[in-house]
């Protein structure tokens, strides 16, 4: 494993000694940081106990100062691009064609979700994001690359019950930077309900922020969890997690976890 990557993986950033480390090498991010450490304290106190309310006021914030950057934390088209190609030819690379019927949690501006929309079949991408807001952005996106002939389905949601969509519809479901900004009971409140909708032979694959020393979180934006901490719950309710060693080759620092119906094991649910 490389320096960088074993470095990263045993960082703690939720504590003092991080925290100084780094701003010591970047003296810049000292007033960004604290105007954040202010605005999501502020969002707290308002969203006492609601972690879904509290994020969906950040991402409102975000979004009202650039949309791209509310989506991936860069303000750069170029990264914004880059990032979701990258998630789209891993699925094209993995099987996904264009009779697939897509979920896509946390879809965002649509920065993976156009190039989805475009490949599938008309009606078969169903984004579905806690931001009204992203999701005004995302039909901007729509209208960009012309692709309102394909009738997506775009909503905004409460929660990750699932709970007005039908059984066993999705073949694919998709999780991008989603579990990243999650505490573990949003985790276990979509895996609790995604094996309903997920179809028999279906996929789902999520990325997270992965450490390998103490479980953490930054403002209650950004937490990291240790691998087996998600696939035990995953099978807490009857599916099979498998992590997807190739997605480490690719250039993000996220990893990806798939998920699969129990009876799908090893080397299928690796597919």
């Amino acid at each position: 494993m490389p320096q960088n990557t074993t470095s990263r993986l045993s960082a703690n950033r939720s504590s003092l000694r991080h925290k100084m480390r780094y701003l010591l090498r970047h003296p810049g991010g000292l007033l960004p940081y604290l105007r954040r450490a202010g605005r999501d304290g502020l969002l707290r106190v308002r969203h006492r106990g609601n972690h879904v309310g509290y994020y969906r006021a950040v991402m409102a914030s975000d979004t009202a100062r650039s949309p791209e950057a509310a989506v991936g934390g860069s303000p750069s088209q170029e990264r914004w691009l880059a990032i979701g190609r990258m998630q789209f030819d891993y699925l094209v690379g993995h099987g996904l064609t264009p009779q697939d019927r897509m979920l896509e949690i946390g879809c965002g501006n649509l920065r993976a979700g156009w190039r989805f929309i475009d490949h599938l079949e008309p009606g078969h991408y169903y984004g579905i994001d806690i931001s009204p807001d992203i999701l005004i952005e995302a039909k901007k996106t729509l209208v960009r690359y012309g692709l309102q002939d394909k009738m997506p389905y775009l909503t905004a949601v409460q929660d990750l019950t699932f709970d007005f969509l039908p059984d066993a519809w999705f073949t694919v479901v998709h999780a991008h930077s989603v579990f990243s900004h999650s505490p573990l009971e949003v985790i276990d409140e979509c895996l609790a309900h995604v094996g309903r909708v997920l179809a028999p032979g279906g996929k789902f694959d999520f990325t997270f922020d992965r450490t390998e020393a103490a479980e953490h979180q930054v403002l209650r934006e950004d937490f990291y969890y240790r691998t087996e901490t998600l696939i035990r719950l995953a099978e807490r309710h009857g599916l099979t997690a498998c992590f997807q060693d190739d997605w480490e080759r690719l250039p993000h620092r996220q990893s990806k976890i798939r998920v699969t119906h129990r009876q799908l094991r090893g080397a299928e649910a690796g597919r």
